[in-house]
């Protein structure tokens, strides 16, 4: 079993916070990557024994779900969401209402599913439950649908109504952020 620093193209490439939408979907190239290794986690637990690589990669999965997606939610949250609600087109408001809400259902979902994962990861459990997979499955679902509705839709949207001063605001803040993270 491949952890993430296994898979092809995993380092995403440079981007700054000088471009913040551009951070934004690297974010998701990431949330992307590290979907992927849990699906790969999940078929190989299907024909495999937990072992190492494979408690490595729930390692991996619950790390990067527990703390980078939590602070990329946190940017859309003030940065993204606020600026559309306020100057969006109606349909961008409905759109932006529906993020928000999945922000709420990913977190529970999140909450619900990763109890399996660290079992796994600590050595605790055998495998995966038909239940744990499918809230897992809930979960990457409601994930990549909210992926191309931002990608789609709020960040062209939100990048058209801000100026220089305000992306470079944007992009310092969402760096402190960063920084200031445990």
């Amino acid at each position: 079993m491949a952890t993430s620093a296994g898979l092809p193209g995993f380092n995403t490439p440079a981007v700054g916070f000088e471009q913040p939408f551009a951070m934004l979907e690297a974010c998701h190239e990431r949330v992307e990557r590290t979907l992927t290794l849990l699906s790969r986690l999940r078929s190989y637990l299907r024909e495999q024994a937990v072992d190492d690589a494979a408690r490595q990669a729930a390692r991996d999965v619950l790390r990067y779900f527990d703390i980078a997606a939590p602070l990329h939610h946190e940017d859309e949250e003030l940065h993204v969401f606020p600026l559309l609600l306020a100057r969006g087109a109606p349909s961008v408001v409905a759109l932006v209402r529906q993020l928000q809400q999945d922000h709420v259902h990913m977190a529970a979902d999140w909450a619900a599913a990763r109890g399996a994962l660290a079992a796994l990861a600590d050595g605790s459990a055998a495998g995966l439950s038909a239940q744990d997979e499918a809230l897992l499955e809930q979960f990457a679902q409601r994930y990549g649908q909210h992926i191309q509705a931002e990608e789609g839709t709020a960040y062209p949207s939100a990048q058209a109504l801000l100026g220089e001063g305000d992306l470079r605001t944007m992009g310092l803040e969402m760096a402190g952020r960063r920084r200031s993270a445990p």
